[in-house]
């Protein structure tokens, strides 16, 4: 059976965030094509996980450049890497993943960058050689879907925004497609616009999470 991930990094909650709301008319529409993938969700501010600290940072170091093992680092550094070694193995086992976050001043919140660095792990999610790193989690795919108050896309702002860019980045160095993302924008500029914006974006996510259950979409000629 495949499986997918649905991450979350939102505290605000489905009532009152838009982007929740949009994510989840995105994962109806999938279960819909695809009953046979189980679904698995993880809130990344109530999920226990460990962060880049001095522990992590040097355990890191000692195990991939020192030649210790893991009998040799410290009990609360082999507690830490060992965590973190669970997680990523955790989000290998999965298929698909999708990603809902909204836009906090300029990038992803911090929740999320803090969990993508568990997944760098040299021999597990990607690999050193001669020609440079290459992920190794080919196969799988992501997407995703970005809620956002102002107007970045086609603006002179457009290239200041890098919780999206960095997502992808990430993803593709690890192997994994990235599919095109939902981003939902104008939700602040324009207050009175939201009921409509977010209709819009819904039936977009919709479409999208056709593609990623990997059924064709109709031509348009």
């Amino acid at each position: 059976m495949e499986k997918l991930l649905y991450i979350t990094a939102n505290p605000k909650g489905l009532e009152k965030s838009k982007g929740l709301q949009i994510g989840e008319a995105f994962l109806e529409s999938f279960l819909k094509e695809r009953p046979d993938v189980e679904i698995k969700r993880m809130d990344l501010f109530q999920l226990d996980f460990v962060q880049m600290d001095a522990d992590l940072v040097f355990a890191r170091g000692k195990l991939a450049g020192y030649g210790y093992t893991m009998d040799q680092l410290s009990e609360t550094e082999r507690e830490k890497i060992l965590k973190m070694h669970a997680l990523a193995d955790e989000f290998i086992g999965f298929d698909y993943y999708v990603f809902v976050s909204p836009l906090w001043n300029l990038n992803s919140p911090a929740v999320l960058k803090a969990f993508l660095d568990n997944l760098f792990i040299a021999g597990k999610t990607f690999t050193h050689t001669p020609n440079g790193p290459k992920g190794l989690l080919s196969g799988k795919k992501a997407i995703h879907i970005q809620t956002r108050g102002g107007q970045y896309t086609g603006s002179p702002i457009q290239e200041l925004e890098s919780g999206d860019r960095y997502l992808k980045i990430a993803l593709n160095f690890l192997g994994i497609e990235v599919m095109d993302s939902v981003i939902v924008e104008g939700l602040d500029l324009y207050p009175q616009k939201v009921p409509e914006i977010v209709a819009a974006a819904k039936e977009k996510a919709r479409i999208a999470s056709k593609e990623l259950a990997g059924i064709p979409l109709p031509v348009i000629l």
